[in-house]
């Protein structure tokens, strides 16, 4: 089974990752994150003088497919995660199930501020990395083939275990 895991930067797609490994210690997890397949900084375009992470071109897809589909091989859970898990439709499709967890954006300037794991950002950059989660990583609301879950709180461990085995997100 493959499970998609996506959000805005800082909305728990890794604690996610983490819940689901959690809740299948009977079982092979494989966790892949979408940072691990950007391309190298030189093929980066850039954005006020900073390497735009943020953008669909700054990812290997092709790559990341891949590598998904090869950790079927050893696993009995594949998750992906990252902020364009379901930019192309080819990883979109790969996806049994579907994880969106949803944060406000005041939350996510919150978080970001407080995220020092690669230096301070620029004020603009932040509104950079919140307008390109807008643009290409936000999906629809509403899809009957995504579980959305709300960053904010804690998750529910029960609804996700139920909407992973199940495919059932009422």
């Amino acid at each position: 089974m493959f499970i998609g895991i996506g959000g805005v930067s800082r909305s728990g797609k890794s604690t996610m990752a983490g819940t689901v490994r959690e809740l299948y210690p009977q079982k092979r997890v494989v966790i892949l994150s979408q940072d691990d397949f950007v391309f190298p900084t030189h093929r980066i375009p850039r954005i006020g003088g900073e390497i735009d992470w943020e953008c669909p071109e700054s990812m290997d897809f092709e790559s990341f497919y891949n590598a998904l589909v090869s950790a079927q091989q050893e696993a009995d859970l594949v998750v992906g995660e990252g902020i364009l898990v379901f930019y192309t439709p080819a990883l979109d499709r790969l996806f049994n199930r579907k994880i969106f967890i949803t944060i406000t954006e005041s939350e996510f300037r919150h978080r970001k501020i407080t995220d020092h794991r690669w230096g301070a950002f620029p004020d603009w950059y932040i509104d950079h990395i919140w307008t390109s989660y807008e643009r290409f990583g936000k999906i629809a609301t509403g899809r009957s083939d995504v579980l959305y879950v709300n960053g904010e709180k804690p998750f529910m461990v029960k609804h996700i275990r139920r909407y992973i085995n199940t495919g059932d997100h009422s």
